[in-house]
């Protein structure tokens, strides 16, 4: 199922510490990963001062992107939890004054979307 829910682009948790070795020259000073989420070939995680988004982009995967969120940029976020037939959650984040999310990521059924969406109202509020 793990393999099945990447191929859809579903997240799956990914430990503070692996992260933190392999991004370590994006953080500044005082900075934490907290919370990390890895996608088929993507990330997002969560740090004690914004939301980087790492985007692996071309066939190769050579060329990365690295967006940074900073809390208080995010005007606001909604979840959509899973249902009977829709076996995935939806987090979305809105930026600004923007009409659509910038941010939309799956989460499958392992992961407790209520805590992530705790952790981000504690950031966002």
């Amino acid at each position: 199922m793990g393999l099945f829910n990447k191929i859809l682009g579903n997240a799956s948790e990914i430990s503070t510490e692996k992260l933190t070795d392999k991004y370590q020259q994006l953080l500044v000073d005082n900075e934490q990963i907290e919370l990390g989420f890895k996608l088929l070939r993507d990330t997002f995680m969560f740090t004690n001062k914004r939301l980087i988004l790492v985007d692996i982009q071309g066939i190769t995967g050579s060329k990365v992107e690295y967006k940074s969120l900073p809390y208080k940029s995010i005007s606001r976020f909604s979840l959509e939890t899973s249902g009977t037939f829709d076996l995935d959650a939806e987090l979305k984040i809105w930026i600004s004054s923007e009409n659509i999310p910038s941010v939309s990521k799956k989460f499958n059924k392992s992961i407790n979307v209520y805590e992530v969406q705790k952790y981000l109202a504690s950031k966002v509020m």
